[in-house]
C-alpha cells in the first residue's frame, strides 16, 4: 500500500459543513452558539449553515411579526429565517469572524427539519442548542437535541445555555 493511501485512511475526515440550528427559543443561547460554531468551523475553513426551524404556528406568527404577505417571495422560510433575530444575530456575528455561512428554513417538527437539512446539505456535524431537563421534563415535553442525536447523519454537538 502507498503511503498516500495509508494516509487517506488514517486522517479524520475534514469537516466542512456545519449545521447550526437554532429555533424561536434560541435567542437567549445565541451567543453561546455562535461561540461554539466559529469555534468548529473557523479553524477548518467549514461553511455554516444556519438553519432556523419553524412549527407551522411559529411559521404564521413570524410572518405576521414581519408584516410578510403570505403570497409573497418574501414569505418563504429562509426569507423569513433571514429576517429572524435570532438568525440575524448570529449571521453578523459569524460575518464578523468571516466565517462563510448561509441562512436556510424549514417549517416542521423541529428535530425531522434538522435531520432533513443536515442530510441535504451533507452536514459533517450538527450543533443545537439546549437546556437542563430533569428525566421527567424530557419524559412530557420531549427532547429535540435528543430527537437529533439519535437520528442525524453525522456528529452532534449540544451546546448548553449559559448557566447563571
Amino acid at each position: 500500500m502507498s503511503q498516500t493511501a495509508t494516509q487517506r485512511r488514517t486522517e479524520p475526515a475534514g469537516i466542512d459543513t456545519v449545521l447550526l440550528a437554532v429555533d424561536t427559543e434560541d435567542e437567549d443561547r445565541t451567543k453561546r452558539l455562535t461561540e461554539e460554531a466559529i469555534d468548529v468551523a473557523a479553524p477548518v475553513d467549514a461553511e455554516i449553515t444556519l438553519l432556523h426551524v419553524f412549527t407551522e404556528e411559529e411559521f404564521d406568527e413570524a410572518r405576521e411579526a414581519l408584516a410578510v404577505d403570505d403570497q409573497s417571495e418574501a414569505s418563504t422560510p429562509d426569507a423569513v429565517a433571514t429576517r429572524h433575530t435570532t438568525t440575524r444575530t448570529i449571521s453578523k456575528a459569524l460575518s464578523a469572524a468571516d466565517v462563510d455561512h448561509e441562512i436556510r428554513g424549514a417549517v416542521g417538527t423541529h428535530s425531522t427539519g434538522i435531520v432533513a437539512v443536515a442530510e441535504d446539505v451533507g452536514a459533517d456535524r450538527i450543533l443545537v442548542g439546549g437546556r437542563n431537563r430533569s428525566p421527567t421534563g424530557k419524559a412530557v415535553f420531549g427532547s429535540v437535541a435528543q430527537d437529533v442525536m439519535l437520528t442525524a447523519p453525522c456528529p452532534v454537538t449540544f451546546v448548553r445555555a449559559d448557566t447563571k
